[in-house]
């Protein structure tokens, strides 16, 4: 088996600060293919997401990466020393982009092109996909047919006194990797099953890679719960695994907020200890750009030299009537505070040029017609105002649960403390009398010191919200950003 990236630079951005290469507010075009060169050189990241979903991201990024950066990429083969792997729509879910999946998929043996003529081998420069929202094994066996039949096997169709082949060349590879990213409980949930029916239909032999995401669940049933759900999805995978003898490579999508994972340099040990199984781990840009460069170049390296392990064991029984009482807590909360974080996640400030994203509240499977934000500026809005949304729903909680809970949770108190320090008390008179309430009791579970700096930061932002002081509110918003280390 190949050496599997341990961390994968995303482009998701929660940063505050933005890398010395972007010249402007907002990252984007040519500044993402110096970030992949960024991640590669300087952090010590093996792999890069390219995100052809909910983005206008650059096809031709293998070229640009070889011609641009000729004398690194000389000595470090793309595709085997260095990855890029692309995100696409998911045809199922996202109707107005799905001719981007073809389109993108399309571009794979025009970047193998490039990387052949550049190195003179069949180097594989793009080998993998990822689908976001996956819910079915179908939706992962069509890209991968689609890409051997339409694509990679047009090379052999007639056209008129050759083939396509002969006319304008073959097409490689013959096949490529696709892995699922699944977004909701009953996908997490039924990731064995779903990629066991994958894996026997594909006739996978080596390895399977599997994509758990770990903030859009955290908006649809709260974070205390997701982590519950994830680690619990983990240990249905590694019985897979001993069940098929084909390893099974799971990745989790954590971001630096609390409420998206905690993953941050300075937290990198207690991530770990607390997903023993995972062999990728996502760091994205608050990750990379809002800590000094040697941390976080040590703490990639941390990851990178940290054994996969066996998952930590999770009493089902026990844990899935916890985790439904503390997603209808959390539902019942959120449906509260929706109007709110509607309203002014239209006033965090962007950092990299996107397209409107549907969401997992944008097909209603979840939360029955409610609409959110994106999961960066809804934590945005949150911290912003000093109320952490890993709070939401966390009340729901006996003594007993927590008993329960804490050795599978792993880092329960630590996390809850991270949270608590972020909030101000005295911005919780401008939410509904039962946020304020639930919010003081969550505030009573753990001793916990309140970061000043932050507090004060998030005082102001009601107060230029409500004065309409939109360049002091975008000022206030960022100051307390820096505080806390991401924006959302």
């Amino acid at each position: 088996m190949k050496q599997v990236s341990r961390c994968m630079s995303t482009q998701h951005p929660d940063n505050v600060r933005q890398p010395f290469f972007v010249s402007g507010q907002v990252m984007q075009g040519d500044d993402e293919i110096k970030e992949a060169y960024y991640a590669f050189t300087h952090l010590g990241i093996k792999e890069q997401l390219w995100d052809f979903e909910g983005k206008e991201a650059d096809s031709f990024v293998v070229k640009k990466l070889l011609s641009g950066y000729d004398s690194f990429f000389r000595n470090h083969i793309l595709g085997k020393d260095f990855h890029i792997t692309y995100r696409v729509p998911n045809p199922d879910v996202e109707k107005g982009d799905a001719k981007v999946l073809v389109e993108t998929l399309e571009s794979i043996p025009r970047s193998f092109d490039a990387a052949k003529t550049f190195y003179g081998t069949d180097e594989v420069p793009i080998e993998e996909i990822y689908l976001p929202m996956c819910t079915s094994s179908k939706q992962l066996i069509r890209v991968a047919e689609y890409y051997k039949r339409f694509i990679a096997g047009k090379g052999k169709e007639k056209l008129h006194d050759t083939t396509i082949g002969r006319w304008i060349g073959e097409f490689k590879p013959a096949s490529i990797r696709v892995t699922g990213l699944f977004e909701n409980r009953e996908s997490i949930l039924g990731s064995d099953k779903i990629v066991a029916e994958f894996i026997k239909n594909q006739k996978v032999k080596d390895y399977q890679r599997v994509w758990f995401a770990r903030s859009d669940p955290a908006i649809n049933y709260g974070s205390i719960a997701t982590v519950l759900i994830v680690k619990l999805g983990l240990m249905r995978l590694h019985k897979l695994q001993a069940k098929t003898g084909i390893e099974i490579l799971p990745i989790v999508g954590c971001g630096s907020a609390p409420f998206r994972g905690n993953l941050k340099p300075t937290n990198v040990e207690t991530i770990l200890k607390g997903y023993p199984s995972v062999q990728t781990y996502t760091l994205q840009s608050a990750f990379k750009y809002d800590y000094p460069e040697n941390e976080v170049k040590e703490a990639a390296e941390k990851i990178n030299n940290t054994a996969r392990k066996e998952p930590v064991y999770v009493d089902e029984k026990k844990v899935l009537p916890i985790i439904n009482r503390l997603t209808s807590a959390y539902q019942q909360e959120i449906k509260l505070l929706a109007p709110f974080v509607n309203d002014f996640a239209k006033l965090i400030p962007q950092r990299r040029k996107r397209k409107l994203h549907i969401g997992l509240f944008g097909y209603t499977r979840e939360n029955k017609g409610l609409h959110l934000p994106r999961a960066i500026s809804f934590c945005a809005s949150f911290y912003s105002w000093g109320l952490p949304p890993e709070l939401l729903g966390i009340t729901a909680l006996t003594k007993k649960d927590i008993e329960i809970i804490k050795p599978f949770y792993g880092n329960f108190e630590n996390d809850l403390r991270d949270s608590l320090k972020l909030l101000n008390k005295d911005n919780l008179r401008y939410f509904p009398k039962e946020i304020r309430a639930k919010v003081e009791k969550a505030a009573s579970l753990v001793s916990y010191e309140t970061d000043e700096k932050h507090k004060k930061a998030t005082s102001w932002v009601p107060v230029h919200y409500k004065a309409k002081n939109l360049a002091d509110l975008d000022e206030a918003i960022i100051a307390a950003g820096q505080y806390r280390g991401f924006l959302g």
